[in-house]
């Protein structure tokens, strides 16, 4: 990507977006394009047409969506599968006809089946039935990666696809209810710290899971921006895991929590284990700066910033 060119970043304001547009500023991008959703509503075709038009985008980073943890995309299901196709069709489309020169869509590691074997290959989307909690928004996300590919058949477009692990970092979403795992868990430990309550966690904390810093990915997305233009798409992990009990107890050490911690069985535990295979984006040289850790740190210090 030249230093001058248009950059647009869809979703700049969510954690992923927010982490590239600040990647893209520390390497002297500056001719950076977004709106915020009451600014640009991209679920409206016509909307998304006229801002295509209007600022002759050269790169786009497609991280809007509508996101949340197990409960909000079992309970929102039509809402996640109707928004996120909306979002992500109107923006390839447009990114087609105004003739951008490159696209990235963000996936998630969703896509994947939910019995797949582990680690996760790019080559098992579409090889068995999905996690029932989330399909909707894996339907969605599937449907993005096959809708670059197809771009790219028919009309010769540039536009790739990556695939996140599991995410947390700066600009994380602490909502109790619509958050993901760990987000979820560092505001759960601080608010029963500071009540002197128990904490109850769902499922059994057996699940294995893999987590990566958010500017760790941002990175990922700049070099793979600069350096990878096939049609396959790319997993973007950490290359550990860890089980869902293990993180809590991460977590509490470092949020300072002493007190009990209860499983609720009776809730769902989600895939058994889910790691990515990042051989694809390894090979090539790049690797993830950010441990668990030092992540839990940094995102904990980011939780009470907002409290402020």
């Amino acid at each position: 990507m030249e230093k001058t060119a248009r950059i647009y970043i869809a979703g700049h304001r969510g954690m992923v977006g927010s982490s590239i547009r600040k990647a893209l500023e520390a390497k002297g991008y500056s001719n950076l394009v977004y709106r915020t959703s009451s600014e640009l509503d991209l679920r409206n075709q016509a909307a998304v047409t006229a801002f295509f038009e209007e600022e002759k985008i050269d790169y786009v980073f497609l991280a809007a969506a509508k996101v949340g943890g197990i409960l909000a995309n079992n309970i929102y299901r039509a809402d996640f599968l109707y928004e996120n196709l909306m979002i992500q069709n109107n923006v390839i489309h447009e990114s087609y006809k105004s003739g951008v020169k490159k696209l990235m869509f963000l996936g998630s590691s969703c896509i994947y089946p939910k019995m797949a074997p582990q680690p996760l290959k790019e080559e098992y989307l579409l090889s068995g039935f999905l996690e029932p909690t989330n399909e909707p928004y894996a339907i969605a996300k599937i449907s993005g990666i096959k809708m670059c590919e197809a771009y790219r058949d028919q009309y010769n477009c540039n536009f790739i696809s990556v695939m996140p692990t599991n995410l947390y970092g700066i600009n994380d979403n602490y909502h109790p209810e619509n958050s993901h795992v760990l987000p979820a868990m560092i505001r759960k430990f601080h608010e029963a710290k500071e009540k002197g309550e128990k904490v109850i966690l769902w499922g059994s904390g057996s699940p294995l899971r893999e987590f990566l810093f958010s500017t760790d990915l941002a990175d990922a997305c700049l070099y793979l921006m600069q350096n990878y233009n096939e049609k396959e798409f790319v997993n973007i992990g950490y290359g550990e895991e860890i089980s869902i009990k293990d993180l809590a107890s991460k977590v509490s050490k470092v949020v300072g929590y002493n007190g009990q911690i209860e499983w609720d069985s009776s809730k769902p535990d989600g895939s058994p284990r889910k790691l990515m295979d990042s051989s694809r984006l390894f090979d090539t040289g790049w690797k993830p700066k950010i441990d668990l850790n030092k992540g839990i740190e940094l995102a904990y210090h980011d939780f009470l910033s907002k409290l402020d």
